[in-house]
């Protein structure tokens, strides 16, 4: 549009004719001042065949450029036969062509009084009209106008945007007086608009508008005020991104900007989208189109249409993708310099379920408010909940804030597995002086049922408790970490775990690590709850550097080994020798005792010792001893006297997985050597 309303004004004010007495007249002039554009090296040439009844003229201009639009053109180039009509305005009709660029027809007429002028291009058209009664006003009417013949003008306010598809219809009124800072009013309607930034952070498509645009430019300053309507636009605005309905949204700015170098202000701000949304604030951008400031009221009555409209983009940052809401939520969230400074929402009847079903929560009602500045006092509290397949009870959580820091006032406990998980001095910080934001609480994990625990991920049914407490467990750039461990009371032993960390919980590839420390389990009560034969005797072990990447293993340096406890007999069953044997690529050793292993049951051993460090998904195994490529896994003892020895010491950590599968899922069959 920008583009278009310079060519026309400079065929509008320089296309008069030159006197027709002679056949031909030139005229050179340096440079031509009007309301929003300078000319530099124009030349006119008027040719005018003696009694004919038009003649032709020509129209060049080295430079055109208007510092008020951001339009700059070279090599301007009009030719067109003029003829004076009977109604006695002259006119003039034929190709416009700016360098290089694709020719449009311009058509102007002029009088004393009006001057008319058209573009035309393909199906788009743009109209010009200039009163001397009103010298000051320009009206453009436009009919299928391509957005892009906006680009400069739409980046004198937003320099990074590059304007796409999509055409407009409507009228603008330009305002030129020269005492007067310039001013655009518009009525237009955008059909199948789209746009993107240089950096590819913002970005929009299918969108659909109906707006009257006030624009000014006070000065140096730019202002704009903007009332309308939006239809079923996709747009991407940093890690937002929008997928509106077919629906109007309402829509009001109200913006300001001081200087060039300088962001946007939007003083006011409203957003209608019914149930889904409804916001009104203030914001503020900076140079760079960083959020610096905020003050923005929000309030949605039906939450489940958030995270499909409004919410994706976020959420698959934040490795929440396919999260789901319902219930209403009000919110009113604050920034200074480019720092959260407060939030006070409001959750009535919430529901929250991760898309890859790791979390829920039912019925979450209350309030969380933090404050940048007195101390505020809030709760939170829902009906129950799930972490993974285990299901958790209700709980209200008490919080006061002070400062931007959000804290429990007294100890939270939460039923789960008939046990309980209790917090206390939880904290949170918000994101402030580049750090992002920080969570630390105590936890102590109190006799939670295994065998519930089992039950609910579908595991072999085993009994024991799970207790512990973590002195401090700390949030802070996508990682958690754990002071103090957990131990679990399993199998008559105990099973400890220390130096536990997450890293990215729920962004992408997640990774676990621990230090696992096992003391003393019953081997009886172990292997019959796997089905891997029976083995009496008492087990320890470690893995330590234990590392899951996507919950996947990826690293550890783990052995399991037997000692001898008194009192406790120390027999394998000819099963879990071969379930052994198969999972280490192990054999029987003993001549005789070897080849008659199918007519006996069980055997004595002495010692049971395996280890595995594994790196790049090869496990470097071993055993009791080894030499060589072999190791002993089984150290027999009395008669017969059985060994089992494996010869690869290093085995495909997938192969190896495959394995433990098929001995403790029963299909792996007797051998006799």
């Amino acid at each position: 549009m920008g583009r278009l309303l310079i060519l026309l004004l400079v065929a509008a004010g320089c296309a008069l004719p030159a006197s027709v007495a002679a056949r031909t007249a030139e005229a050179t002039i340096q440079r031509v001042e009007t309301a929003v554009a300078q000319l530099h090296g124009v030349r006119v040439q008027l040719h005018w065949p003696q009694g004919a009844e038009a003649g032709e003229l020509r129209l060049q201009a080295e430079r055109v450029e208007s510092p008020t639009l951001g339009y700059v053109f070279r090599d301007l180039d009009w030719r067109c036969p003029l003829r004076r009509p009977g109604t006695g305005a002259w006119g003039c009709d034929g190709p416009l062509r700016a360098g290089n660029g694709s020719p449009v027809a311009l058509a102007v007429a002029l009088d004393a009084s009006v001057v008319s002028a058209g573009l035309r291009q393909g199906a788009a058209t743009l109209a010009l009209h200039r009163d001397a009664t009103s010298p000051d006003l320009v009206r453009i009417d436009l009919t299928r106008v391509p957005l892009a013949w906006a680009t400069a003008l739409i980046q004198q306010a937003a320099p990074t945007l590059q304007p796409g598809r999509g055409t407009l219809d409507g009228r603008v009124d330009v305002h030129v007086a020269t005492a007067a800072p310039l001013r655009i009013g518009a009525t237009l309607h955008g059909r199948g608009l789209a746009f993107d930034s240089d950096d590819g952070a913002f970005a929009g498509e299918g969108i659909d508008l109906a707006v009257d645009v006030d624009y000014r430019q006070p000065g140096a300053a730019h202002a704009l005020a903007l009332r309308g309507t939006l239809r079923g636009a996709n747009l991407l605005l940093g890690a937002a991104y929008l997928e509106l309905p077919s629906a109007p949204i309402a829509l009001t700015v109200d913006a300001v900007r001081e200087q060039p170098d300088a962001g946007w202000r939007f003083t006011h701000l409203r957003w209608d989208d019914g149930a889904a949304l409804r916001a009104e604030g203030a914001v503020a951008l900076g140079a760079d189109a960083s959020l610096r400031a905020m003050d923005l009221r929000l309030h949605s009555d039906d939450a489940s249409l958030l995270p499909p409209r409004y919410l994706s983009g976020w959420l698959g940052v934040a490795g929440l993708p396919g999260l789901t809401l319902a219930g209403t939520v009000d919110a009113h969230v604050r920034m200074v310099d480019g720092a959260l400074a407060g939030i006070d929402a409001g959750l009535r009847g919430v529901d929250i379920a991760d898309g890859r079903g790791r979390f829920a929560f039912a019925g979450l009602d209350g309030d969380l408010r933090i404050s940048e500045g007195a101390p505020v006092d809030s709760a939170l509290s829902w009906r129950g909940g799930r972490l993974q397949a285990v299901e958790f009870g209700p709980a209200t959580l008490p919080f006061r804030s002070v400062a931007g820091r959000l804290d429990l006032r007294g100890d939270v406990a939460v039923g789960m597995l008939d046990g309980q998980l209790r917090f206390s001095d939880l904290s949170l910080l918000l994101p402030a002086q580049g750090q992002g934001m920080r969570i630390e609480s105590g936890l102590a994990v109190e006799a939670l049922r295994l065998d519930e625990l089992a039950s609910a991920f579908g595991w072999p049914a085993f009994a024991g408790t799970l207790s512990g407490e973590i002195p401090r467990m700390r949030y802070a750039d996508q990682r958690l970490d754990f002071d103090g461990g957990l131990a679990m009371h399993v199998f008559d032993g105990e099973v400890r775990f220390g130096s536990l960390a997450l890293e990215r919980p729920f962004g992408v590839a997640p990774s676990l690590s621990a230090d696992i420390e096992l003391e003393d389990l019953d081997l009886t009560m172990l292997t019959g709850v796997f089905d891997i034969g029976q083995i009496d005797g008492r087990l320890h072990g470690r893995f330590d550097g234990l590392r899951l990447v996507d919950w996947q293993l990826a690293a550890f340096d783990g052995e399991l080994h037997t000692e001898r406890r008194r009192g406790v007999r120390q027999r394998i069953s000819q099963r879990a020798v071969q379930d052994i044997s198969s999972v280490g690529d192990a054999s029987f050793a003993g001549s005789l005792q070897a080849q008659l292993i199918g007519l006996f049951d069980d055997f004595r051993y002495r010692r049971i010792g395996i280890s595995c460090r594994l790196r790049n998904e090869v496990c470097e195994m071993g055993g009791l001893r080894s030499a060589g490529n072999t190791f002993t896994i089984v150290e027999g003892s009395g008669l017969p006297r059985l060994d089992v020895v494996g010869h690869n010491r290093n085995v495909d950590w997938p192969t190896l997985v495959e394995r433990v599968a098929a001995a403790v899922g029963g299909d792996v069959a007797p051998v006799v050597e």
